[in-house]
């Protein structure tokens, strides 16, 4: 696949000239003495580890899934933290592209599986990065914590070659099914994903009468207690 204009430029979603997120770029992927791939790959750990992955209460609006708003809110769901990485890669002029998935996740929790309705979840997100002239994917999502607490080995990004999820855990469990691919997109599609979301996953945007919270980091450790 070629690189188009449309794989650099701002949106509104990846909003790269915000403050916010030239402040990000600067902090954690300084330019002086660095290569595009060098500070892609210092992002790619900045988004991983400095933004909280949560499923539970994650904003859909359009003003949430900006980049500049997730890194205010400090928080989000592979969809914000793939936007966010989007967005920071586009600010170092490298290409970036948005990739949605359907995904089983074989070990998620049973009130995982009451908020999102089942271990089947759409519209997975994950990054494609042009580097070297090459594209590859990453998936800057699950932060080391959560890896340990899972018990799966945190995704390492080189810049060279793909980052996506392990398919077994560390204990030889089923972890990740990639069931189906919509595409790689420029921007973010919103009423394609939050449409299919909203009709998939209801009670992640509240539609029922018993809305489902919690934490990821307290059903690991409820999974735990249990063990």
């Amino acid at each position: 696949m070629n690189v188009k204009t449309s794989d650099l430029v701002p949106t509104d979603f990846l909003d790269y000239r915000a403050a916010e997120v030239q402040d990000f770029v600067e902090r954690w992927a300084p330019a002086a003495g660095s290569t595009k791939t060098e500070r892609a790959v210092s992002l790619y750990y900045a988004v991983r580890e400095r933004v909280r992955y949560e499923v539970y209460g994650a904003d859909f609006s359009r003003s949430g899934l900006r980049a500049s708003r997730i890194l205010r809110a400090g928080s989000g769901m592979c969809i914000h933290k793939s936007v966010l990485y989007a967005a920071a890669l586009r600010a170092i002029a490298v290409p970036s592209r948005l990739v949605f998935t359907d995904v089983r996740n074989h070990l998620a929790s049973e009130r995982l599986r009451a908020l999102v309705g089942g271990d089947v979840f759409r519209y997975h997100c994950l990054t494609s990065v042009y580097l070297n002239g090459r594209w590859v994917k990453a998936t800057p999502v699950f932060p080391t914590l959560l890896c340990r607490l899972y018990k799966i080995a945190p995704l390492e990004f080189d810049g060279r070659t793909d980052s996506l999820h392990h398919p077994y855990d560390l204990q030889g469990r089923r972890h990740l099914e990639f069931l189906h691919t919509h595409g790689e997109f420029a921007d973010l599609p919103y009423d394609l994903v939050v449409t299919g979301l909203r009709e998939a996953h209801p009670r992640l945007f509240g539609d029922t009468e018993h809305l489902v919270e919690g934490s990821l980091v307290a059903d690991a450790h409820t999974a735990q207690a249990r063990s």
